[in-house]
């Protein structure tokens, strides 16, 4: 056999050997690379479209309904109704550490967040984060059709003037009846308060459907959007994004658009952990458990020069990272920790002794 041959067998028998025994303190660990996070922060805007599309006889408003506000012309429009920041947690790509999984470390479990890669907890369950839930819009009313409520004569009706004033007398004639309905002096009154409900639902239906030919149909949509931003310093006045009445949301670099600011304060205060190693001097037994210290900022958003919010949240990278004191992961010791995913920081520690 030549020596080539025999090397590659002695090489495959060590692996063997390996993988039948130290594999299983390996696949204890779920996950044996893992980051610590950064903290972004998440500006949810609530944002209302509204569209109003003419009627057909809108020129006939004023004439026959003394109506001279309706619109001539499809518009659309937009606003903010409500804006909200969370802060949440992405991989550090910068902070990304392996654990030793020997006989001299006590680690036995590790929890990594499948999507992100972010430690979430060792030796312990994660924390349970309860996600914020998904913005579901109301139900639009079903749409009305104006020439379901239109008598024969007014769909005979020989010119769009014609059609106009039949229409704005049988508008007439329905506000008539529900002001009869209304004082008891209507020739078929109702005979209690369920029926006489939905004689006056049907008429304002008929009347809304039959207003639509001069005032027009305007629809309201509510979409949710997630601005996410990720400071990394403090900033005065940075252009967030910028949002038009007419085209809603648009560009940072884009005119047509009002300008929303962000500004970020460093407050230079840090979360005290006495169980992180801040010494700058690397110990060689490093378990390669870590943790951030984040740090305290402000953020301050602003309408053009009007603040409108102003939010105080700890950000992983305003912060320090520091290893987990060795002594917690020593053959003595079995200490589980849980992990804020947000900012990296140790929520929680708790500690046993091993026993023999």
């Amino acid at each position: 056999m030549d020596i080539k041959n025999m090397t590659k067998k002695l090489w495959l028998g060590c692996m063997s050997i390996f993988l039948s025994t130290g594999a299983f303190a390996q696949n204890a660990v779920e996950g044996t690379t893992y980051y610590l996070p950064k903290t972004a922060l998440n500006y949810t805007l609530l944002i209302e479209r509204v569209t109003t599309q003419p009627g057909e006889l809108s020129m006939y408003a004023g004439r026959f309904l003394k109506k001279d506000d309706v619109v001539s012309k499809a518009t659309t429009a937009y606003r903010i109704l409500k804006i909200q920041m969370t802060s949440v947690g992405v991989a550090d790509t910068a902070k990304r550490f392996t654990p030793k999984i020997d006989a001299k470390h006590s680690i036995n479990s590790m929890k990594v967040d499948e999507n992100s890669g972010i430690l979430l907890a060792v030796n312990a369950e994660a924390k349970r984060m309860e996600k914020p839930a998904p913005f579901i819009a109301a139900p639009k009313p079903l749409p009305l059709n104006p020439r379901d409520y239109m008598s024969q004569e007014i769909l005979a009706a020989g010119s769009s003037a014609k059609m106009a004033e039949l229409i704005a007398q049988e508008i007439y004639d329905i506000r008539e009846s529900k002001s009869q309905l209304n004082k008891g002096q209507a020739d078929f009154m109702p005979k209690d308060g369920e029926q006489m409900r939905i004689m006056l639902n049907n008429l304002n239906t008929q009347e809304a459907a039959l207003l639509q030919m001069f005032e027009g149909v305007t629809e309201k949509d509510t979409v949710e959007t997630t601005i996410t931003f990720v400071p990394s310093k403090a900033v005065d006045k940075q252009v967030l994004f910028r949002f038009s009445k007419k085209f809603g949301l648009v560009d940072a670099d884009d005119l047509s658009g009002e300008p929303y600011y962000i500004s970020i304060e460093d407050l230079h205060k840090q979360v005290e952990n006495t169980a992180i190693d801040t010494s700058e001097k690397k110990s060689k037994d490093d378990a390669g458990i870590y943790a951030n210290l984040p740090g305290k900022i402000k953020a301050t958003l602003y309408r053009s020069e009007k603040q409108i919010a102003e939010y105080e949240v700890y950000a992983a990278q305003f912060g320090i990272t520091a290893p987990m004191d060795n002594e917690l992961f020593s053959k003595k010791l079995l200490t589980s920790l849980v992990y804020d995913p947000t900012t990296g920081h140790v929520e929680t520690i708790s500690t046993e002794m091993i026993k023999k």
